[in-house]
Parts: structure tokens; C-alpha cells; sequence
């Protein structure tokens, strides 16, 4: 990322990441719920307003509403860390909605009214041409609830510190939400690193799907399996495609899929529906009698399993 004129350096090393890990015990810990949506830095400065992903992509012609932030902070330099967010129906983030916003530059009018995205912003990391990387936690959190910027897109999440993790893991799971991130009260903020003062608990649901088919992998792994091909079923015995799964196996059980597969093969996809170019191209379909267990993190709005991983192998009761 380029630097950004008048505002720190370190913005070019990109937001501070959590350790993914179960909730933490103990006191000296405050609980966010883990939004579902794009992370991003918010620079507010001489230069207007910038979005940057973390990443280092600049976002800012995607999100044209969160102009109105500069309005809020009256023309005070300040940079945030945070989550941009499409709701969904029932009020929790909708990352396929989402979607729609990500890849559009200059949105339209139209686009702006249909999917509306909010700012979850939960770190303040520069105001007024001072750094706060330096100060706790629990510092920063004071600092950004005093500048005020509950307006408009713009939302500061609550932090809970008074609730242990395991039992805002639980209430996250019963309002269908992404997750939990923990955060000792005392940590400082390091950008571009993955710390373990920050753990992130993401929640997992799991399902059966049918192989249809897999992909080789590349580079070394050429000769043996890459990703998994699944589909479910219909009311009708269709076999939908779901997705690819290229997580979750032992590198030792790779070849062994792939070896097994090849024992089901056949010339023709059995998917009612159209593998996407990229997999079909190099696809080595299979009898579809092989069932898998796989966790997920939801069901996209097209049918997609997303971020699959495999877990085993169903072997008929």
C-alpha cells in the first residue's frame, strides 16, 4: 500500500490480526462479537477519506456512504480499525450480500439503496496527529466511544468485559453470528502481526456432502489430490454442486484419495448444474458414491458451501 499523505507509515503494514483458538479463561479479557464482513482500515485526514482492506487494497470508490464519517469527526485526523457489513433479513451480517459492494467501483444509485453497508468500527488507532498503538486496550476502547461516531453507516460494537468468552461464544452462536474475538484489556496494537493477545473463536457447522469429483493439486503436488468436488441432493436425487473443499486432509491421505477416486471414475460430470470453468477444466469426475463430512462456515445464497474443510470420510451404517 502506498502511504497515505499527512497519516503514519505503519498503515502500510496492514490491521493487527487475531490467533484463531478456543475462547480464553480468566479475567483481564474483553469480548467483541466477529463480524462478518470485510476488514479495513478508515483513514480520516488531510487528504479525505480513505478505505483501505487489509490487504492494502484502496476500497474507498466502493464505499462512497462512509464519507459522512469525515462530517462526524469534524476534519480531525484520526485511523480505524473495523469491519464494513451488509445485514442481512434478520439483522446479522449477509457476506454474500456483501458481495455486490466488494468489486464496485463508483456504485450506483440504485446498488447504494439496495444493499446499504455499515462500518462496525472497533479500534482507534490515530487521532489528531497521535499515535495510540502504544496505549492498552482498554485506553483505546475510552478513546473511541469519546469521539462519538455512532451516525449514520457508522457503529461502534460493544466490547464486553464483565461476560466470560465461553458464554459470548454461546449467545453469538444462538443469534446465528460468525464468532467471538477475545482482547486482553492490556494489549497494545502491532499492525501486520497475528498476535495471540487477540484470539478469534469462529463457529463451525458441519454436514455430509456427495464427491463428484476432485482436481489434482499443483507444483508438487500435481500427481495427487488438490480439492474434493461436492454436491448435495435434491428433493428430486440431483446431485447439486456445493462447492470444493481443498482443506482439512493430512498431506499422507492425499494420494490415498486420489488412488481411491480413480477406482470410481468416469467421463462425464454427474452435477445437474455447472462446475465453475476454473474446476471444470482440469476436473476428474467420479461416480458419486462417496460421502463426506465437512464443516462450513454458511450456506451461500447460490447453494455453496463457504470455507469448507474436510473432516472424514461417512462409512455406511
Amino acid at each position: 500500500m502506498a502511504a497515505v499523505p499527512g497519516m503514519p507509515g505503519w498503515l502500510r503494514r496492514g490491521p493487527m490480526l487475531p490467533t484463531a483458538g478456543p475462547p480464553p479463561v480468566g479475567s483481564g479479557w474483553a469480548v467483541e462479537i466477529k463480524w462478518d464482513g470485510v476488514r479495513v482500515l478508515v483513514v480520516s485526514g488531510p487528504v479525505g477519506l480513505r478505505v483501505i482492506s487489509r490487504n492494502g487494497r484502496d476500497m474507498t470508490s466502493s464505499f462512497p456512504e462512509l464519507a459522512a464519517l469525515t462530517e462526524v469527526l469534524g476534519g480531525r485526523r484520526a485511523v480505524l480499525d473495523g469491519e464494513i457489513v451488509v445485514l442481512g433479513s434478520g439483522g446479522q451480517p449477509d457476506f454474500s450480500r456483501l458481495q455486490a459492494r466488494v468489486h464496485r467501483d463508483r456504485p450506483t444509485t440504485a446498488l447504494l439503496r439496495d444493499v446499504p453497508v455499515r462500518l462496525y468500527a472497533f479500534d482507534l488507532l490515530h487521532l489528531d496527529g497521535v499515535d495510540l498503538l502504544a496505549e492498552p486496550y482498554v485506553d483505546r476502547r475510552d478513546h473511541l466511544d469519546a469521539v462519538g461516531l455512532e451516525h449514520g453507516p457508522v457503529h461502534v460494537p460493544d466490547c464486553y468485559t464483565d461476560i466470560p468468552p465461553v458464554k459470548m461464544l454461546a449467545v453469538a452462536r444462538e443469534h446465528h453470528l460468525e464468532g467471538i474475538v477475545a482482547k486482553r484489556l492490556t494489549s497494545r496494537y502491532a499492525p501486520g502481526t497475528r498476535s495471540p493477545e487477540w484470539i478469534k473463536t469462529t463457529i463451525r457447522r458441519s454436514t455430509e456432502v456427495t464427491v463428484g469429483g476432485w482436481v489434482p493439486g499443483t507444483g508438487a503436488h500435481r500427481h495427487v489430490l488438490g480439492a474434493l468436488l461436492v454436491g448435495v441432493r435434491d428433493d428430486r436425487g440431483r446431485l447439486r454442486y456445493a462447492g470444493h473443499v481443498g482443506t482439512g486432509f493430512a498431506e499422507r491421505d492425499r494420494a490415498v484419495f486420489a488412488a481411491g477416486l480413480d477406482e470410481l471414475a468416469r467421463t462425464t460430470s454427474p452435477f445437474t448444474d455447472p462446475v465453475p470453468p476454473e474446476f471444470a477444466a482440469a476436473a476428474r469426475w467420479v461416480e458419486p458414491l462417496v460421502v463426506a463430512e465437512v464443516e462450513f462456515r454458511e450456506w451461500t445464497a447460490g447453494g455453496h458451501l463457504r470455507h469448507p474443510s474436510f473432516r472424514r470420510i461417512v462409512v455406511p451404517s
